[in-house]
C-alpha cells in the first residue's frame, strides 16, 4: 500500500521477539507508542492521541482483543480501533476467531480453554472487508515449533494447551 503511495502508519505492532515479523516492519512508518509505568513496570501501549494528530488513511493495529494497561482511555483495544474509524481513519487489522464474543462458550467447550480476551461480534460488523488466513494444522504447528508463533520457552506451554491438533482443527472449522 505504501508502495501505492497510501498513507499508511504502524499504529501498534507486538512482534512477541518473531524475527520474521519483525523483519517486515522496516520501511514503515511507526507512531510512537505511549510508555506507561503499571506495577512497577514500563508498558507501551498504542497512543491513540498521537495517531488521530497524524490522521494516516490507514492504521495497522495489532492484537485486536488486547486489553489496555489500567488508565488508558479505552479498556480495550478494539474500542481504540472504534476512535480511530470514527475520526475516518482506515484500520488493518488481525485477530484469531477464539477471540469473538459469541463463540466464548463454544471454543471453550471445543478446546478445553477458556479465552479472557474477546472482541464483541459489532466490532466485526464494523469491518468493510474481511480476510480468512487459513493455515492447515499440520503447517500452523510447524510454524509454531519452529518459533515463528511464539518465544522457544513458550512453545512447550503451546503444545500442552491451545496448540493440539484437535483444538486448532476446530478452531480452523469454526473459522470456516
Amino acid at each position: 500500500l505504501r508502495e501505492r503511495g497510501v498513507d499508511i502508519v504502524i499504529a501498534v505492532v507486538d512482534t512477541h521477539g518473531r524475527p520474521e515479523t519483525a523483519e517486515l516492519l522496516p520501511g514503515l512508518e511507526a507512531v510512537p507508542l505511549r510508555r506507561v509505568e503499571y506495577r512497577g513496570v514500563a508498558v507501551e501501549e498504542m497512543d491513540v492521541d498521537a495517531v488521530l494528530g497524524r490522521r494516516p488513511e490507514i492504521a495497522i493495529v495489532d492484537e485486536v482483543a488486547h486489553t489496555n494497561v489500567p488508565g488508558s482511555r479505552n479498556f480495550k483495544r478494539y474500542k481504540d480501533i472504534l476512535e480511530l474509524l470514527d475520526a475516518g481513519i482506515n484500520v488493518l487489522c488481525a485477530f484469531n476467531i477464539q477471540h469473538l464474543e459469541s463463540l466464548n462458550d463454544v471454543i471453550a467447550h471445543a478446546t478445553g480453554v477458556r479465552v479472557r480476551e474477546t472482541v464483541p461480534d459489532t466490532f466485526l460488523e464494523r469491518a468493510d472487508q474481511l480476510v480468512n488466513v487459513d493455515l492447515p494444522v499440520e503447517e500452523l504447528l510447524d510454524r509454531l515449533k519452529s518459533g515463528k508463533i511464539y518465544a522457544n520457552e513458550k512453545i512447550p506451554w503451546a503444545l500442552e494447551g491451545f496448540f493440539k491438533s484437535h483444538n486448532l482443527l476446530s478452531l480452523r472449522e469454526l473459522t470456516m
